[in-house]
């Protein structure tokens, strides 16, 4: 198997005398849709945030594309292509749909190659397209999430990770914030994806990690995992 795209290692994060993360080993090859579930107050968040730079690590190493993260910012990260949607979407709320793109793209120079993303993003979400020139704050949250997403892909990652993109949203959003998922991992983008719907999160996965009080408490292929008794138990209502 060819070296991993990112690595996580012995990963532990602590916040005071709280141990958040005791012990997280995690590998993504490239082009792979990973899903990390679990229970809230797992510490799902806290890893996409000690990966990302959000948050120091108290022990262990992150590896991406081959090198160590440790301690390396969050905004040099985006410049190397490692970028997050964070929970709560996040979005510039005084920024127009149109402005709120052009920021994903502020790393970019090719004038034109923004343009033409940002009608690709406005043909994966029309409804960006009828509201471009409307202030992001004013949106509902899930097309707040849709433009967070775009705003994201607007920047061209080697790797997106998303951290509950379909939470407070209606069934419908939540079917189409995963059409946009599926499709993007289609293309070869490489996501690790927190999602609290865990049976829509292990379908479109190609492997799986279930995380409990800090720790990897089983991992496997997605298929697998949908037809596991103990995961269908504790996560997918079944």
């Amino acid at each position: 198997m060819t070296q991993p795209m990112l690595s996580i290692k012995g990963l532990q994060v602590a916040y005071g005398g709280i141990q958040a993360v005791k012990n997280v080993d995690m590998d993504v090859q490239q082009g792979e849709l990973v899903t990390l579930i679990g229970s809230n107050g797992a510490g799902k968040t806290t890893t996409l945030k000690a990966v990302t730079g959000m948050i120091p690590m108290k022990a262990g190493d992150v590896t991406y594309r081959g090198k160590s993260i440790k301690g390396v910012p969050s905004w040099e990260l985006l410049a190397q292509g490692l970028v997050m949607v964070p929970e709560g979407r996040g979005v510039f709320a005084r920024m127009t749909i149109v402005e709120n793109l052009q920021m994903g793209a502020y790393l970019r120079n090719d004038k034109d190659g923004i343009a033409a993303d940002i009608e690709k993003m406005f043909a994966i979400f029309p409804r960006l397209k009828e509201r471009a020139a409307q202030l992001a704050g004013t949106m509902s949250g899930g097309e707040q999430q849709m433009l967070a997403m775009a705003r994201a892909l607007m920047s061209q990652p080697k790797l997106l990770i998303l951290d509950e993109p379909t939470m407070g949203l209606s069934p419908v959003m939540t079917e189409k914030i995963f059409e946009v998922i599926n499709q993007v991992s289609s293309e070869g983008m490489t996501i690790v994806l927190v999602e609290q719907n865990a049976k829509l999160a292990l379908k479109a996965a190609d492997r799986g990690y279930v995380m409990g009080s800090g720790n990897i408490i089983m991992s496997g292929k997605a298929s697998d995992m949908l037809n596991d008794p103990s995961v269908q138990a504790a996560y997918l209502g079944e």
